[in-house]
């Protein structure tokens, strides 16, 4: 890997507060979106096109800053609008780097990683120093499981392009490898080389996830706190710091965290976590409570598809443990039958136990955990799995191992590794 950190785009930039205009990200495109305000580069871009509209490159770049839009607020129904201007931009210009990497970068935010990796190998033919298509094909190959060509790409990025991008992707790569201490440097090397609010949130958030994943609860929320002090209404370290929080203790911080998040994003992941936080405090109407949110899963799963996600993971993840199980394992076997990854074979194995499938689940479920990633879900789901098949030293083992790791994985799950293995001694 390249030493220095030199070079290279701004990675995506940050969340946004009704009240706080989201921080451009320079991967977009460094000269258009690089003011530090998405809505307002965007309507900049809007009337410039009006006065010129053959104007492929800015179709372009209107394109790629709709997808940004759709992440940072949350919101699918911004990808007809990036369709719709990168198809306008390849009208013009049909080999127009900018605009196919464009077309891999919306692929890969619908979740259609085969057509990402399609769309990010022609934008490479154009331009092979193309940043955005080297990280959208990095985590094309990453999401369709094809981790040693993930490592390869990876490298051929860092060689091409060095810069915050391509490392938080590498160092992902490496993470799912369970090489955890090259993980930390790069993006600790990254951290260092950035300066922007928005590469700063985004790499100090990740780093707090790599924390997280290993039980490193002061560690994570020291930088989730630096995180949000670049950008204090950035979604993934506001969300992350609840969850250390709750997994520190701190259960009324963490649901009103999450309760703060929930309003402005109600995205899967933590209307889960929130759900699960009123589960475990137990109090009258939490119950209820945590309903309603597990609920707001299938709008937002509705509003995805409407949009053109495949939102079939989010699905198979929220339905196993809170809603429909026979939805839980169709929508699992569909994901599973277009990629194969250890989220997906994670998935599909905990669909299958909640289904009471649990002979077919097991080789799932150890497929999830084979690449050493450190995951105390994974370990969880593998322990209860495996206690369901007989095998019992292996299961315990298994539990042990989830809760050794991180020990407050989960709300409910935590809670319920520690009951079964109470329940073997």
């Amino acid at each position: 890997m390249a030493l220095a950190l030199t070079g290279g785009a701004v990675a995506v930039g940050a969340g946004r507060a009704p009240a706080a205009a989201p921080a451009a990200s320079r991967a977009v495109d460094p000269g258009v979106l690089g003011t530090g305000n998405l809505d307002a580069s965007i309507a900049s871009l809007q009337a410039h096109l009006r006065t010129q509209p053959k104007d492929a490159g800015s179709w372009a770049t209107l394109g790629l800053a709709y997808v940004e839009q759709a992440r940072t607020k949350g919101d699918p129904a911004r990808y007809p609008q990036a369709d719709q201007a990168l198809r306008r931009s390849l009208a013009l210009s049909p080999d127009s780097d900018q605009a196919l990497a464009g077309r891999a970068a919306l692929a890969a935010a619908r979740h259609d990683f085969a057509d990402a990796l399609t769309y990010a190998d022609r934008a490479l033919r154009q331009n092979p120093y193309s940043e955005r298509a080297l990280c959208s094909r990095i985590d094309a190959l990453v999401e369709l499981g094809r981790y040693d060509e993930a490592a390869r790409a990876a490298d051929t990025a860092d060689a091409r392009r060095p810069g915050v991008p391509v490392f938080t992707r590498y160092a992902y790569v490496h993470e799912l490898r369970g090489d955890v201490a090259t993980a930390r440097r790069v993006l600790q090397q990254a951290l260092s080389s950035a300066t922007s609010p928005g590469d700063i949130a985004y790499v100090a958030a990740q780093l707090g996830q790599l924390a997280w994943n290993q039980g490193e609860y002061a560690a994570a929320l020291g930088e989730y706190t630096r995180a949000l002090a670049a950008d204090e209404t950035y979604l993934p370290a506001l969300e992350g710091r609840a969850r250390a929080q709750a997994a520190s203790g701190d259960r009324a911080a963490a649901i009103a965290g999450m309760e703060s998040v929930v309003s402005r994003y109600p995205l899967p992941a933590p209307l889960v976590e929130l759900g699960e936080l009123y589960e475990a405090r137990g109090a009258a109407g939490d119950r209820a409570r945590a309903r309603q949110q597990y609920a707001l899963v299938d709008t937002w799963v509705a509003l995805a598809r409407a949009n053109g996600v495949d939102a079939d993971l989010d699905t198979a993840l929220a339905a196993a443990d809170h809603g429909d199980k026979a939805a839980a394992l169709r929508a699992a076997r569909a994901e599973w039958a277009r990629r194969h990854t250890v989220h997906t074979a994670d998935a599909l194995a905990w669909a299958l136990h909640v289904n009471g499938r649990d002979g077919e689940a097991l080789s799932h479920a150890r497929e999830a955990t084979a690449t050493g990633y450190h995951n105390a879900v994974f370990l969880y789901h593998r322990g209860m799995i495996e206690l369901a098949t007989g095998h019992r030293a292996a299961g315990r083992a298994s539990l042990a191992a989830a809760l050794k790791l991180n020990p407050g994985f989960s709300p409910v799950g935590a809670a319920a590794a520690r009951t079964a293995l109470e329940a073997g001694k």
